[in-house]
């Protein structure tokens, strides 16, 4: 951290309540104290013994969206957990860099998995180049503080207490040095998992899922290193909220992966500081929900679970149909514009009695529709007069894309307009425009892999700055093919059609990146 950044979060920290002085003077005074109570500690200890302990292990911990393995052994045991605390400057979207304070490097902090019965031997490093002191809250811990009173640990120190896991369940972690609200805030959270004595029901995937908010002085996808806001934390107006960390971390090659037939489980926390989830995967259902991180099933067959600011849910379901699954903060404009979305993909053999995809795309005007699509020709008299121009000129090419053009133009109508408009123009700061757009008309490659993938991020279109959320359009190759053709050729654009052809190729790029 420079000294510049440094001054920027003492003042923060003053205007919370404490002096950045007061704040090391602390640390100093605890730490010291910490290594006299431990020595006591240490000596009280070896007089107990548990019983119900037997060995020693070192715990395996992982980095979201990876989880350690189920336990399997049958008997509790002495558990030891070496965390480390670091402040790292880290992407939190495309061409925004964030001073995250971690736990074990990222944001969440490292996936805690122990035993219901186990002793916890918890050793907490600051590394020495971190500019703050912390502390860590186990929302698992029976004790003063959740373990915040014996952590409080100053830059190259290292503290340590033990606690009994009494209680099964998914809990969630935090800093809690002050101003508590700006360590969580800054992505100091995870999770810790005490399973039960009996295990969880055995599952075929099991994810790691946090949301968080930040706060920055910049607005959504303004370049640069953001800061911390301290009154837009404390006015709850969150710039992003986020799953694990950063915008995008869930999409594309990072997304969720899982088969056709295969049971998937989902240890879901929310950091908070402020907000509440309103936690949704499109296109399933949960089977099974253990709400608030309990151990026993609470509800079956739910849309949207709500997870508390520093709590969690557990859901699991089975995928019963391939395809692109999406998880949203269902408060929608957290998910398209302030990043709160993920995907789960499911590969495997479809499934045409659990869900068909589209069996009809027949043209529907209705009383409301607008004069310039009503007015189109219908395909059916397009395809005819081809048939007629076959027999005295075989150079159809042009009328081949008028044909495309029509069909691309339905596809637009039912899926595109919402959003672009159907002039083309979009919503302005929002959406961009397709009308005469530079962006659209400049990489034809691109313009296929945007509507197959979807778009995150920055762009620029017509020197207008946009950086919202599009998600992937779930379309048949034909389908991208032909609407392309008609954005092409409309609004004011004009170039290639585009072939079934050219949208596979693509396609299968994408798949194999």
């Amino acid at each position: 951290m420079t000294a510049a950044n440094f001054k920027t979060q003492s003042q923060l920290i003053r205007r919370a309540g404490l002096s950045a002085l007061a704040v090391f003077l602390s640390a100093a005074a605890l730490t010291h104290g910490a290594e006299t109570e431990t020595v006591t500690a240490k000596s009280s200890a070896a007089k107990i013994v548990d019983p119900d302990v037997v060995g020693e292990e070192r715990a395996v911990l992982t980095q979201a969206p990876n989880v350690p393995p189920p336990i399997q052994r049958k008997q509790a045991t002495k558990v030891i957990v070496e965390l480390e605390v670091r402040e790292v400057v880290k992407k939190l979207a495309d061409g925004v860099e964030y001073l995250f304070w971690t736990f074990g490097g990222d944001v969440p902090g490292s996936f805690i998995r122990v035993r219901e019965g186990d002793l916890v031997e918890f050793h907490l490093s600051n590394h020495p180049q971190n500019k703050m002191p912390h502390n860590i809250d186990l929302h698992a811990v029976t004790g003063p503080g959740g373990g915040a009173t014996s952590s409080f640990t100053a830059p190259g120190h290292t503290s340590q207490f033990s606690f009994k896991a009494l209680n099964p369940g998914l809990y969630v972690y935090h800093c809690a040095t002050a101003p508590v609200g700006m360590h969580v805030g800054n992505g100091m959270y995870g999770l810790i998992l005490v399973e039960p004595k009996a295990g969880l029901p055995p599952v075929d995937h099991e994810y790691y899922v946090m949301q968080g908010e930040f706060y920055t002085p910049g607005k959504f996808g303004e370049e640069g290193l953001q800061a911390f806001d301290q009154e837009k934390a404390i006015d709850e107006r969150p710039t992003y909220v986020v799953f694990n960390g950063a915008v995008g971390s869930l999409v594309g090659d990072n997304a969720l992966k899982a088969k056709v037939g295969e049971r998937v489980r989902l240890f879901v926390g929310n950091g908070g500081p402020n907000l509440t989830s309103s936690f949704h995967l499109i296109g399933e259902i949960f089977d099974t929900v253990y709400q608030e991180g309990g151990t026993t099933p609470s509800q079956h067959n739910v849309q949207t679970t709500m997870i508390p600011a520093g709590g969690s849910a557990i859901v699991e379901f089975k995928v019963d149909v391939p395809g692109t699954f999406i998880l949203v903060d269902h408060s929608l404009f957290r998910a398209f514009n302030k990043g709160a979305l993920g995907m789960l993909k499911v590969e495997g053999p479809e499934n045409l009695i659990a869900y068909s995809g589209k069996e009809v795309d027949a043209i529907y005007l209705g009383k409301q529709a607008p004069e310039n699509i009503a007015a189109g020709k219908s395909v059916a008299e397009l395809q005819a007069k081809v048939a007629m121009a076959i027999k005295s000129d075989p150079k159809i090419a042009g009328l081949n894309k008028e044909i495309q053009m029509e069909k691309g133009k339905r596809v637009y109508a039912q899926t595109c307009f919402a959003c672009h408009q159907l002039t083309g123009l979009g919503l302005s700061g929002v959406f961009p425009p397709l009308a005469k757009s530079d962006y659209l008309m400049a990489d034809k490659a691109r313009s296929i892999a945007g509507v197959i993938k979807g778009n995150t991020g920055p762009m620029k279109v017509n020197g207008t700055d946009y950086n919202g959320v599009m998600p992937p359009v779930m379309l048949t190759d034909e389908q991208i093919a032909n609407v392309l053709t008609y954005v092409r050729n409309s609004f004011g654009n004009e170039g290639e059609a585009i072939t079934t052809e050219e949208v596979a190729r693509v396609h299968a790029e994408i798949a194999h990146q």
